[in-house]
């Protein structure tokens, strides 16, 4: 079995050097009745990327990454399947919900959190308990991998999910994250508008692609109507100003913004 096709594994564009990671958005239903809330975490103050701002969880791919998605059949794109896992990894470290893990009673969450922070394989942790995650509900909706001067270079996997039920409080991975919250992709904007919180470029632009759809289930069509492709940023001038810019024809209702006003790591 493979998983969903996306983007080639090789691009010729990709910046050398560049560091494979995943991320992922969750969405869930908002008590309010407005769009889907999602979960979003403040990097702590310290880190050497996007210090102090709010990201979506994920990080790095780790090489038990590419062995647990092989084990669930991701051959042909396995670059694809270690990023799934991955992200559904990281998630469960930086926050404490277990997503694609039907197998993992809610009890047993802070315990297995706890063996992957202290360096436990994944793929061994499965193995011992018989588990296996259900990567095929991650959808997959942009990969991006811009190239700044001023921050690493991440050549970052984006999937969306609907949030599984759990009743335990989430809470902060505190060595990389200082804080977790749940709200709407409008608001989100609306709080960096306001400067209330502050967002990198890619972060910027992925919130306004899911600003355009009302919940999980709009914004699962809405992905499948555009390739995913690797997007790494450029500069254009415009009008004697400088812009990043982005492709126009992936989805996103912004396609570029004054390079002043860009943060970008």
């Amino acid at each position: 079995m493979t998983g969903p096709a996306s983007s080639s594994d090789a691009p010729s564009n990709l910046p050398e050097g560049a560091i494979p990671a995943a991320t992922l958005v969750i969405m869930r239903p908002s008590d309010r009745g407005g769009p889907d809330e999602i979960l979003m975490v403040k990097r702590a103050s310290n880190m050497a990327f996007a210090a102090g701002a709010i990201v979506f969880p994920g990080g790095r791919i780790d090489p038990d990454d590419y062995l647990v998605a092989r084990q669930h059949g991701f051959v042909a794109d396995e670059a694809d399947g270690a990023a799934r896992v991955a992200a559904l990894r990281e998630t469960l470290e930086e926050t404490g919900l277990a997503v694609g893990w039907p197998g993992l009673a809610e009890a047993e969450v802070a315990e297995v959190r706890h063996a992957l922070l202290n360096e436990n394989l994944l793929s061994e942790i499965l193995a011992a308990r018989g588990d296996r995650l259900v990567l095929e509900s991650l959808v997959p909706f942009a990969r991006w991998c811009p190239n700044f001067k001023e921050a690493r270079t991440f050549d970052t996997r984006f999937y969306a999910v609907a949030a599984p039920p759990h009743g335990h409080e989430l809470t902060v991975e505190e060595a990389e994250h200082s804080h977790i919250f749940w709200a709407s992709a409008r608001d989100t904007l609306a709080m960096a508008d306001r400067r209330e919180v502050s967002v990198i470029f890619p972060t910027r632009r992925n919130l306004e692609k899911l600003a355009q759809e009302h919940g999980f289930s709009e914004f699962s069509a809405h992905a499948s109507r555009y390739p995913v492709e690797l997007v790494t940023p450029w500069i254009e001038d415009r009008e004697g100003q400088a812009h990043l810019c982005i492709p126009g024809h992936l989805g996103y209702p912004v396609t570029n913004e004054p390079f002043e006003r860009v943060r970008r790591g």
